[in-house]
């Protein structure tokens, strides 16, 4: 049963088989292949209705891996990073 901290998450444009573009893949992926995944991933981040919940949920956890509200781990690192000084 999900929380309703977390009832967003049933609203997300990325659930279903387009999920995967947000998490790499199981081999080593090519740069230009990451770049691609990436823009598909944030493409479908940018019309999402709870991209700020997303993105504020990946923030909070610290989740270390995949698009997460429209950016990618170093993107979420460098936020955290403007935000503590």
């Amino acid at each position: 049963m999900r929380s309703a901290g977390e009832a967003w998450q049933a609203k997300a444009a990325c659930r279903g088989p387009q999920s995967a573009a947000y998490f790499p893949p199981a081999y080593a992926e090519r740069k230009d292949e990451r770049v691609a995944r990436e823009k598909r991933a944030k493409s479908i981040c940018a019309e999402c209705i709870v991209r700020t919940e997303c993105l504020d949920y990946a923030i909070r956890i610290r989740e270390p891996h995949g698009i997460w509200g429209g950016l990618n781990e170093a993107e979420r690192k460098q936020l955290l990073d403007r935000r503590a000084g």
